[in-house]
């Protein structure tokens, strides 16, 4: 079994638990043909019906620089159809160009997100009630390798350590984590209150009756993260993102982000600014969607991957905008960007006034490993 085919095995066995008889949704670029080859293969020995959709390079691009209106408010009846009656969904990242989309005209974005809503509501319902599996996943490629100061060899190592493929049984590996990653779930299911500090942070925010996930590899492969939607309005307090990210194709570094009761009322970036100005001004992202803690140590290097980056072990993140609706949060916007804190030098996180974390590390009875 090589590499690629033992991928698409962990994906379609344990991520999508895929069954005979099932329909799943492939989507991709032509660069991940070699995975998605190892899909479509072993999907097929298991019985399921699989329909594959793989993007050109440039596609977004020439879409938002010729489409007239009617093209952006055109919602597929194909992507409808798919998105309301197919058991398993799978979209492998496989990037040509990280920075196509950052100078597309942003009403034309905000035009098509707005007209695209509805599948995003099909999605967001389906996915939360369990009747639509869904996964996420990257294929390496040179892209992503450069844009992680990567070979192309150096970074197919990172991502498929990352995955637990180097494991000998990478699917009790994440099995192992996911019980790891329950006794903090069980944990922060009974907190009110959770506090965030380090040295450029101090953050406060409710968590009564809000659901926290145990994300162990089945939605995102890698996951490796706990995960909650903060009570909107008791959002309180200061927080800075070490990590630099990408968001539709704008690289943005070293952001702080003021917030009173919920809202997000000054924001600064030592790269990128203005960018954050106009994110902002989209409705509902000045509200959080999601509050989060890393726990995959395998990755320990930040490569401008959310993917991968949320999940650093030693970190936590806060996502602007939309809410997941599976754990009790209320935020909806266009917009989810998940941005990402160093915790491993001094930080700490406080459930209802007790110290549990340390320095990137639960402490005591929710240690990990």
């Amino acid at each position: 079994m090589n590499i690629l085919n033992q991928y698409a095995c962990l994906l379609l066995d344990y991520c999508l638990a895929i069954q005979n008889g099932e329909k799943l949704y492939v989507a991709s670029t032509t660069l991940a043909e070699p995975l998605v080859r190892e899909v479509y293969r072993e999907a097929t020995k298991r019985g399921a019906h699989i329909e594959i959709n793989l993007t050109l390079p440039g596609a977004s691009k020439i879409f938002y620089d010729h489409a007239n209106e009617d093209q952006l408010l055109y919602v597929n009846p194909i992507s409808k159809l798919i998105f309301e009656t197919f058991d398993a969904y799978l979209h492998i990242r496989a990037p040509h160009n990280l920075r196509e989309d950052q100078n597309i005209d942003k009403e034309k974005l905000r035009t098509k997100g707005e007209a695209g809503r509805i599948i995003n509501d099909i999605y967001s319902k389906r996915t939360a009630d369990g009747s639509m599996r869904r996964c996420l996943c990257q294929y390496p490629t040179q892209a992503s390798a450069q844009e992680a100061g990567m070979s192309l060899e150096e970074y197919e190592d990172f991502v498929y350590t990352a995955c637990k493929l180097d494991k000998p049984d990478p699917i009790a590996a994440w099995k192992a984590l996911g019980r790891d990653q329950q006794k903090i779930v069980d944990h922060l299911n009974q907190a009110g209150e959770v506090r965030y500090v380090n040295e450029k942070t101090d953050i406060s925010f409710s968590v009564k009756d809000r659901i926290w996930i145990n994300s162990d590899g089945k939605a995102n492969m890698p996951s490796g993260e706990v995960f909650t939607g903060p009570v909107e309005e008791t959002v309180n307090g200061t927080i800075h993102f070490d990590f630099p990210s990408i968001f539709r194709g704008h690289e943005i570094k070293g952001i702080t982000l003021e917030v009173k009761d919920g809202v997000v009322i000054k924001w600064n970036a030592e790269v990128g600014a203005a960018f954050l100005d106009d994110i902002f001004a989209t409705e509902g992202a000045n509200m959080f969607g999601e509050v989060a803690i890393g726990t995959n140590y395998n990755i320990q290097k930040a490569t401008k991957n959310i993917l991968f980056d949320e999940k650093i072990g030693g970190s936590v993140h806060m996502a602007i905008g939309q809410s997941y609706i599976q754990t009790g949060g209320k935020n909806n916007s266009q917009i989810h960007w998940d941005m990402i804190a160093n915790m491993r030098n001094g930080g700490k996180i406080f459930t209802d006034g007790k110290l549990i974390y340390e320095n990137g590390l639960f402490l005591g009875e929710l240690s990990m490993g």
